[in-house]
């Protein structure tokens, strides 16, 4: 069973209906039992970090999510899902995140005044090698983004893909280990994101 993290935001609707499409069993869930005792467990994200943070608190559900990384669980985050895995965000005024993943969450400062932020649509992914939930998926693939600040690993290591956009080169795939993360929306990602989806169902977190 694949859990969807409930955090009292979040794209859950078009998450849970992409996984139903493929007949993938999911269970959007904020019971921190039901988390830890997953097989796979998602944190998509639309929303702020910072009401995130409070709603991840308040649920008790901080410690679950390090806990099911630590534990080897084969974890995905989407979009917001991903930035507050890092250990800080400089949405919000600032935002102390999870720090699953050592760095910092920055916002878009575009030289370009006709440049819009947040980027909203398709760009390319520039993939760093092969990885299980990639399989099938060519390197400079399309993926659907809406994000206003981005990921910047401290520990380059985790950077599996890149995307530019406003005069910024920004890690879009974290992964290491049974983590990965995308800074775009597989599940508004047509063929090619219900093909990362799928492959995290067989995903048994080793790469």
């Amino acid at each position: 069973m694949i859990a969807i993290v409930d955090y009292r935001a979040g794209n859950l609707t078009s998450v849970r209906l992409a996984l139903e499409h493929l007949g993938l069993p999911a269970h959007v869930t904020r019971e921190p039992r039901e988390i830890a005792a997953a097989e796979r467990v998602i944190f998509p994200g639309v929303g702020a970090a910072g009401s995130a943070m409070k709603n991840l608190a308040e649920l008790g559900l901080s410690e679950v999510l390090r806990g099911v990384v630590e534990r080897g669980t084969p974890f995905l985050g989407i979009c917001l899902g991903t930035q507050v895995i890092f250990e800080h965000s400089e949405e919000d005024g600032g935002v102390d995140c999870l720090s699953i993943v050592p760095g910092r969450v920055r916002k878009f400062t575009p030289s370009d005044p006709l440049c819009k932020i947040p980027q909203m649509g398709w760009n390319t992914i520039d993939l760093r090698g092969t990885h299980p939930l990639f399989e099938g998926i060519e390197n400079e693939s399309e993926f659907y983004f809406v994000h206003s600040y981005y990921p910047v690993p401290s520990d380059p290591s985790y950077i599996f893909a890149e995307t530019e956009y406003a005069g910024a080169r920004f890690a879009s795939v974290i992964a290491k280990g049974n983590l990965a993360a995308t800074q775009f929306h597989p599940e508004r990602s047509g063929r090619l994101g219900l093909r990362l989806l799928e492959n995290f169902s067989k995903w048994d977190g080793s790469c």
